[in-house]
């Protein structure tokens, strides 16, 4: 299956913790990492007395299931350190699955598509960079919620080149 997951960051050098959770991808059995989105910064969502975000979004072609896939994600985000702290609140990595084909999903444990992506520039403007295509499950173009996270700011990191990453 195709999976899009949304990487964020924003402690303890977040463009790096999400450079090197890319590279943690690339060397899981049963993931390949397709593409990547550039690094984009932006402002947090939620409390604002936090440090700004570094996001991206990675595709991946996953041979496993999608509660398999995000027990994956979890523990990445344990490995680096992440501490679920407060809500929308600083951490040192967050991965979000977005999207899984033309999947619906609605547990207590995983909801895809992701119920926030819609109304987060963080999440679709690097996903844009991507899968300028993407679409909900009933069709509905992803692009076409851009209108709606306009007065949300945000900057590609051009100074940091991740693009080495994809063998």
């Amino acid at each position: 299956m195709q999976a899009y997951i949304g990487l964020g960051s924003n402690l303890n050098n977040p463009a790096q913790r999400l450079i090197s959770a890319l590279t943690a991808l690339q060397r899981l059995p049963g993931i390949r990492l397709l593409h990547h989105s550039r690094l984009f910064s932006s402002a947090p969502v939620g409390p604002q007395d936090q440090p700004d975000f570094v996001n991206a979004v990675a595709a991946l072609d996953c041979h496993c299931t999608p509660l398999e896939l995000l027990h994956t994600l979890q523990a990445l985000e344990l490995a680096a350190g992440r501490q679920r702290i407060r809500h929308w609140g600083e951490r040192t990595l967050d991965l979000d699955i977005l999207l899984l084909d033309e999947r619906r999903i609605d547990t207590p444990e995983l909801q895809v598509p992701h119920p926030q992506m819609i109304y987060r520039a963080f999440v679709l403007l690097p996903l844009m960079d991507i899968a300028p295509n993407a679409h909900l499950p009933d069709g509905t173009a992803l692009s076409s919620f851009l209108e709606k996270v306009t007065d949300q700011q945000l900057s590609p990191l051009t100074e940091l080149d991740c693009n080495a990453l994809i063998e």
